[in-house]
């Protein structure tokens, strides 16, 4: 998972009930909160191996300040970790290019054919 908000946004959750917060981000910015009854809080544990990769870069000048630090911009490091996960590692790198990052791609690689990151690059 590249930089999941698996426990919601605390974006989401302060900015929901501004009206371009809603126009920009539709039902869906809607729903990714932080609350107990918001859609990321209401999932399963899934039983799969995961792997989640958390960025600690923002170029967001606009979300950054909203969110406990580190953060991706969007997503803080916490709020992506999931207790069932395999394993998690973070990249200094923003939620909206962190997929384009050369080191994740690497990193994708290292869990899908060896079960884990390389901590040790």
């Amino acid at each position: 998972m590249l930089g999941p908000p698996n426990h919601g946004s605390e974006v989401a959750t302060k900015k929901k009930d501004q009206w371009w917060y809603e126009m920009a981000t539709g039902p869906a910015g809607q729903q990714l909160g932080t609350e107990t009854d918001s859609t990321p809080n209401q999932l399963k544990s899934i039983p799969l191996e995961i792997g989640i990769v958390a960025g600690t870069e923002s170029l967001d000048p606009w979300f950054t300040d909203d969110l406990p630090k580190p953060n991706d911009g969007k997503v803080s490091v916490e709020s992506a970790k999931l207790a069932e996960m395999k394993d998690f590692i973070t990249v200094p790198h923003s939620h909206t290019f962190m997929a384009n990052a050369d080191v994740v791609t690497s990193q994708i690689k290292s869990f899908l054919q060896q079960g884990h990151f390389n901590h040790d690059p």
